[in-house]
């Protein structure tokens, strides 16, 4: 592996392009988006406890007031909780909005607070197998999801791997990306999401790069897989993407601890005889093993995504239909 210094190496100040750099935004349109980034730096200077409270604050206005939001959950989970009574699916929709209040803090944390502030309480599990999948050579596919930890995840995977990189959607906010990217950058390289021949490179080089497929991204590139017993919309080029590279695929996620301050971060197995030739079959194996790390902590997933918004039939109404978009 890299050593810390060749990791950071491309991320001085005369690498950053030219549309990332802060002079480009001075003008009086992003001032309001500037006191919103002193505020989250602000906030991550923070105490962790104080931010996990004020978190958790965010998280209960959210759900007493995104109305809209609070009804994906409760769809959602519905759905996916069928064994659960009212009550009980209402406390998960709860706790899922207290959980990515927090998220929201901890995003703060990942951009702007060094991750070696939290290596002592940060538990790392199986990190054996992501060495033993990069002495292959091929590289490896973090198959990841999308968890209320996502940003503050990736911060701290960097504690542990020093060639990672990471598939990220532009956020609408010029500056706000800006300030994302680089905050990103510090630690990991950044692909867009749509970069195929990125990714490509970075695996043809034994990088790591973390992929997170549990999203509905419409029909065209995916197949129909039971997610928690329900149809979903999946990728199928996780599949793709490991039949063509060679690419070992890792199961992995990361977690808040619910009592006290701490992360886990989980690395499973490799997947073995994947792909098959059948990508139903892969894309059902990869929900599972999603649904797996799911169950530990599941109101930490962000089931606020309309995750079931494509239905198998054609021009059907979807379980959102009644929210207007």
């Amino acid at each position: 592996m890299a050593t810390r210094n060749d990791f950071r190496a491309h991320r001085d100040s005369a690498d950053i392009p030219a549309d990332m750099r802060y002079t480009q935004f001075l003008h009086p349109k992003f001032w309001s988006s500037w006191c919103m980034v002193f505020l989250v730096r602000l906030l991550a200077s923070l105490p962790l406890r104080l931010q996990q409270w004020l978190g958790q604050i965010a998280g209960l206005l959210g759900y007493c007031f995104w109305t809209k939001r609070r009804k994906i959950a409760q769809t959602n989970i519905g759905l996916c909780f069928p064994q659960l009574d009212a009550k009980a699916q209402t406390r998960l929709v709860r706790a899922t909005f207290v959980s990515n209040g927090i998220g929201l803090l901890e995003t703060a944390t990942g951009w702007f607070r060094n991750p070696e502030r939290l290596r002592d309480i940060t538990y790392i599990h199986g990190h054996e197998h992501i060495e033993k999948a990069l002495s292959q050579g091929r590289g490896v596919i973090l198959l990841g999801g999308q968890y209320s930890t996502l940003e503050l995840g990736g911060t701290l995977i960097s504690l542990f791997l020093k060639n990672a990189d990471i598939l990220q959607r532009a956020h609408k906010n010029p500056l706000y990306n800006a300030v994302m990217t680089r905050s990103r950058r510090r630690y990991y390289g950044v692909l867009d999401r749509k970069d195929l021949r990125g990714m490509l490179r970075s695996l043809k080089a034994n990088r790591v790069v973390w992929y997170a497929t549990d999203q509905d991204n419409g029909r065209k590139n995916s197949v129909f897989a039971p997610f928690f017993g329900t149809p979903a919309a999946t990728l199928t080029s996780t599949a793709r993407i490991a039949r063509k590279t060679g690419a070992a695929v890792v199961p992995f996620s990361h977690f808040r601890r619910n009592h006290g301050l701490g992360y886990d971060i989980y690395f499973h197995e490799p997947l073995r005889d994947f792909p098959t030739d059948d990508e139903e079959l892969n894309a059902t194996r990869i929900n599972q093993i999603i649904e797996g790390e799911i169950r530990k902590h599941p109101e930490q997933y962000l089931w606020t995504h309309r995750r079931f918004k494509t239905t198998p039939v054609p021009h059907t109404t979807n379980p959102y239909h009644e929210l207007n978009d």
